[in-house]
């Protein structure tokens, strides 16, 4: 008997790709003996492939609508593989529009007409990991673990990092400046950590690096992780540091999920009961505009 053909749809962002390796486990549990394909974009395809929980790894599931060459591959090779079910976690209008290219297989998620819908009418209130939960339940998956990273592996000893060190992820979504807490604020923060022994370490990427630098003229002492870490270096990195604070915004997720005691600042740009980090060691701490936040509030909130 041929093995089961599974595809799970994941396209992003970075924040919910964490979020749902519950639900990449659950459905590995479930579907033991199967062949599982994970749809997803190239930011994610080496975490997902060091997951262990996929047979094989697409990474060209969102192609640009004007590139026509790469959506006929993409429609293709949906067509081709004769999936048995497919598990839609992005359940975008773009994932559900896919359905159209799997036949008959069975479709959990919220495209029209499909076999195991998730049809809670509050769904879009829900945070993303009680949301996918209740999803895969309505599809036979009666359990989904929370977020595990213990599968990533990465070795940091390259950095040379004392003992005692923290992370601090200034940075967030550019064309939404309101959800960051103003990079003098960091470098403050900085400094007091590195008076109590503790190096703090900056990550991010791209353009993050003008947040870096701002932060390390206060603090010369912080060291700038800008573009020089994947995100299992990320992960990695967690482990081991005493503490994390940082804005709404994807690292984050790899951090707390990581096991990393982590403070992280909300203000009223999102909703933390919708999308905030999940892990053992998670404080969540809202200020409707982050320019009011003071340090002392902060470092109140850390157990140092």
């Amino acid at each position: 008997m041929s093995r089961a053909r599974i595809l799970v749809i994941k396209l992003g962002a970075l924040g919910d790709f964490v979020l749902a390796t519950g639900p990449f486990a659950a459905i590995r549990h479930y579907h033991a003996d199967a062949d599982i394909t994970l749809l997803t974009t190239p930011p994610f395809a080496a975490m997902a492939r060091q997951t262990g929980f996929f047979d094989h790894v697409w990474d060209f599931g969102r192609p640009a609508r004007t590139h026509l060459r790469a959506n006929l591959r993409l429609f293709t090779q949906l067509r081709n593989a004769r999936f048995d079910r497919v598990y839609d976690l992005q359940t975008s209008d773009r994932s559900g529009f896919y359905r159209h290219f799997t036949g008959q297989a069975e479709w959990s998620g919220i495209a029209r007409g499909c076999s195991h819908p998730h049809r809670n009418p509050e769904r879009d209130r829900m945070h993303t990991l009680e949301r996918q939960a209740e999803q895969l339940r309505d599809a036979g998956i009666a359990t989904t673990p929370p977020p595990d990273l213990n599968w990533a592996k990465s070795d940091i000893s390259r950095y040379n990092l004392p003992e005692s060190y923290a992370l601090l992820v200034p940075g967030g979504s550019a064309h939404r400046p309101a959800k960051r807490w103003p990079a003098a604020s960091y470098g403050l923060l900085a400094r007091t950590l590195r008076d109590r022994g503790i190096l703090p370490l900056i990550l991010g990427a791209g353009p993050e690096q003008e947040l870096a630098e701002r932060i390390e003229a206060i603090c010369p002492d912080a060291i700038g992780f800008v573009d020089r870490t994947s995100f299992t270096d990320i992960i990695c990195l967690a482990r081991q540091a005493r503490l994390a604070v940082g804005n709404d915004t994807g690292p984050m997720h790899l951090v707390a999920a990581a096991g990393c005691p982590s403070l992280v600042l909300f203000s009223a740009e999102s909703d933390p009961a919708l999308c905030a980090p999940r892990g053992p060691n998670v404080t969540i701490l809202q200020q409707a505009d982050l320019s009011d936040l003071s340090i002392d509030i902060v470092f109140g909130q850390l157990n140092i």
